[in-house]
């Protein structure tokens, strides 16, 4: 593992230095390819090293050495924006019953003030400074060519990219991305709607018990919408004590269950039968799920993702449209599906990206773009913007898939894609739908 030097905050001629560590993989083929794959991971906020070891297996690195690069103020780069005081502050509202949201936003102040106290510059940890790091690392490695290769939150990092530097970009791969002329704020309610409804015309379609599951998607709405304000009540044993406490919740713990689900290939299944035991008032099980991460775990943001949340997306956002989302979803009315949010941008209180950044444009580059069908963060219907913008992007509809689409199977074709990126890539298999 290397490491790269670059300023912190490219905008102050005082800026302090960070390391940001990087791993190239080298392919063992002697007649390889000389241009690269780069990899960076989502989030934002995700570590990217971690994906390096599979590269190693992978059909890719057959052909090409495979470059992975941490992104600023992740897990292993120096300084990492990890610490846990927002963590703290979200166990002490459920334990004491709270207001979940005024401690959510004292613990992001409180998180802010830490990392401050240490000479980081939050107004440093945006897109726009790791499109100038990526820039940074390709000049060092004397790379003129190279394929983007990414995922989610990162998908819109690399299209900046190309919008900064054309020449050097020879092609994008694209898995679930969010483009960063998305206002994800504004439409994640519509997503989350838009892949339940997926979803629930599945279950219309082959449930074999329609005794029990018929109408499930107005049973769903009807009892989200009846629910909302309503505060429930659960026992709660926190590890290491002996006496159980009272936790307040509400819908939205529910409607975390759900998502999280929906995220989830395996899990996704579960989820009418979730449902109707929500509905029937049977919430237990659930509900200890989510108290179990929050005393066990450390689900909060970290600092990176509220830096870059708060620069490129909650700047940029119109809280009425949010509102108005609530009005045609009122089931959803009050639940935050990001949990960074302009409420919470307002505590942590960082510049916008630039607005060229945002803005949407044209490139005739060659663009490998796969998405699931049941994705309730990112939709296919990004895919679609993106060959708006984009004419030469092959997009790929994975059935039964959510977020992320990855696997043997997009790595052939990306493989395919990568030999020959202006050449129409053919599926043979009914469940990867190209278009």
């Amino acid at each position: 593992m290397v490491t790269l030097v670059v300023p912190e905050n490219r905008n102050k001629k005082t800026s302090n230095m960070i390391k940001l560590p990087f791993i190239v993989v080298e392919s063992k083929n002697p007649h390889k390819k000389t241009d690269p794959i780069l990899f960076t991971g989502g989030g934002p906020g995700t570590s990217s090293i971690d994906w390096a070891y599979g590269a190693t297996n992978g059909e890719l690195i057959k052909d090409r050495d495979y470059i992975v690069l941490e992104q600023r103020g992740t897990r292993w780069s120096i300084p990492s924006l990890r610490i846990f005081e927002l963590d703290s502050a979200i166990r002490e509202s459920y334990r004491k019953n709270l207001p979940k949201d005024s401690m959510f936003y004292e613990g992001v102040k409180r998180y802010k003030k830490r990392l401050e106290a240490r000479g980081i510059d939050l107004s440093g940890y945006n897109t726009d400074e790791s499109v100038n790091d990526i820039e940074d690392l390709l000049t060092v490695l004397k790379i003129d060519s190279v394929n983007l290769f990414v995922i989610s939150y990162s998908g819109g990092l690399m299209m900046a990219v190309l919008q900064k530097d054309p020449a050097r970009v020879r092609s994008l791969v694209l898995d679930s991305p969010l483009p960063m002329f998305v206002p994800i704020d504004e439409d994640e309610p519509a997503n989350f709607n838009e892949a339940l409804n997926v979803l629930f015309s599945k279950v219309d379609k082959d449930s074999a018990n329609m005794a029990l599951y018929g109408n499930l998607k107005e049973r769903f709405q009807q009892y989200f919408t009846s629910i909302t304000g309503k505060v429930f009540y659960q026992s709660y044993l926190e590890r290491g004590t002996k006496d159980s406490i009272r936790v307040q919740y509400t819908k939205n713990e529910l409607l975390t269950a759900i998502e999280n689900a929906m995220f989830d290939d395996d899990g996704r299944k579960n989820i009418p039968f979730m449902i109707n035991e929500m509905i029937k008032g049977h919430h237990s099980i659930y509900v200890k799920e989510k108290l179990d991460n929050v005393f066990n775990k450390n689900p909060a943001p970290d600092g990176m993702r509220m830096s870059v949340y708060c620069a490129d997306e909650a700047n940029y956002h119109n809280e009425a449209i949010i509102h108005d989302l609530y009005n045609i979803y009122p089931y959803m009315a009050g639940y935050r599906i990001n949990d960074v949010y302009k409420a919470v941008c307002d505590c942590w209180v960082v510049p916008p990206v630039s607005p060229q950044t945002k803005q949407a444009f044209y490139s005739m580059k060659p663009v490998w773009v796969g998405d699931g069908e049941m994705d309730p963060g990112c939709r296919p219907l990004y895919m679609d913007m993106i060959h708006h913008y984009m004419p030469n992007t092959q997009r790929f509809l994975f059935i039964n898939k959510s977020h992320g689409v990855g696997g043997k199977d997009m790595d052939e074709m990306v493989k395919q894609f990568l030999d020959h990126p202006y050449q129409k890539i053919e599926s043979t298999n009914k469940d990867m739908l190209a278009y």
